[in-house]
């Protein structure tokens, strides 16, 4: 199955974000010929079994909410339901679609109570939002205001999570919406946004400095930078590097304090860099779900002392960053 981004294409070619068409058409056509994962064959039949429906209320404000139950006849909202179950695991939402909840993992919409009320107007704004999942947050970062909402991220079956949402929204909000099966070592140096976003993210990089120098490289001049990200606490020369697993994450590097990470973050090129949030992540924001049943924080944490993970460090605390680019 080939994703047609030519929409896409079209609407950028006349936006800051045209320079980036030197780049991106090869590298997207290049993953469309690297379809590697062996259920993507599976994934992409079903996406094109979806029902169509046409949604008759749409809400990104409050929640990602396309449609109401009376939108759809009860055959197609059991194939719907029967169909999107075969995506799972589900790990950020919910979506709510012509009634149906699709409970996922981590309460994705908790996390954007807690950014929203620090970030710049997005109205009428470009933003990115680096590793984005599947691309929940878009659609909240779409309602804020944002005239794009740009997302990356390479996973294939995050990709098929988001077409399949994206299939239910009204033409005009789908051309400012997109996932680009794209990782942050693919991007040019763009500095045309107005907001990036790295929710999640930073903890999976090996090089963390790295990682910061490229999220201020697609911000414009004084762009404001939200990281959101694990931390321990600690002096800014305080840094845990786990010996292998962090709450049974393999790919875990680098927890910062947040003195640390501010320290970095000067480094980096950024000012005005605030400690917006810190929240100590509950087994009510990360749980398993009949749309994600596989094991989640509750099994990752000491069961003798929740304070710690399985692995004896500190659970997992998470704060909110915001700066901007210098």
């Amino acid at each position: 199955m080939m994703i047609d981004y030519s929409n896409f294409y079209a609407r950028i070619a006349h936006s800051p974000l045209r320079d980036w068409l030197q780049t991106l058409p090869k590298q997207v056509a290049d993953w469309q010929q690297q379809q590697l994962h062996g259920d993507f064959g599976q994934w992409a039949k079903t996406l094109r079994l979806l029902p169509e429906v046409e949604p008759s209320e749409v809400d990104l404000q409050n929640r990602v909410k396309f449609g109401v139950e009376s939108d759809i006849q009860p055959g197609d909202a059991a194939k719907l339901q029967g169909l999107l179950q075969q995506f799972k695991p589900w790990r950020k939402g919910p979506f709510d679609l012509f009634g149906m909840s699709i409970d996922t993992e981590w309460r994705s919409d908790w996390k954007w109570d807690r950014v929203a009320p620090h970030l710049d107007s997005l109205q009428d704004r470009h933003v990115l939002d680096i590793g984005c999942g599947s691309g929940y947050h878009l659609w909240r970062m779409k309602g804020a205001g944002a005239k794009m909402a740009v997302g990356i991220d390479p996973g294939q079956l995050f990709i098929m999570q988001f077409k399949a949402i994206q299939k239910y929204a009204p033409q005009a909000i789908t051309n400012d919406v997109e996932l680009l099966p794209l990782g942050v070592d693919d991007l040019p140096k763009l500095q045309v946004f107005d907001t990036v976003f790295s929710m999640g993210v930073l903890y999976h990089r090996r090089s963390p400095i790295e990682f910061l120098t490229q999220c201020r490289d697609q911000l414009r001049k004084d762009g404001q930078l939200v990281l959101e990200t694990l931390v321990i606490q600690g002096d800014e020369y305080s840094v845990l590097m786990p010996e292998d697993r962090y709450a049974q994450m393999r790919n875990v590097w680098f927890l910062p304090s947040t003195a640390a990470l501010c320290l970095w973050l000067r480094r980096c090129g950024f000012k005005d860099i605030q400690v917006v949030d810190l929240n100590r992540t509950s087994v009510e924001e990360q749980r398993a779900t009949a749309w994600m049943e596989n094991q989640s924080l509750v099994d990752f944490l000491d069961p003798k002392d929740t304070s710690k993970t399985i692995e004896g460090y500190p659970a997992p605390l998470r704060a909110v960053i915001t700066a901007r680019r210098i």
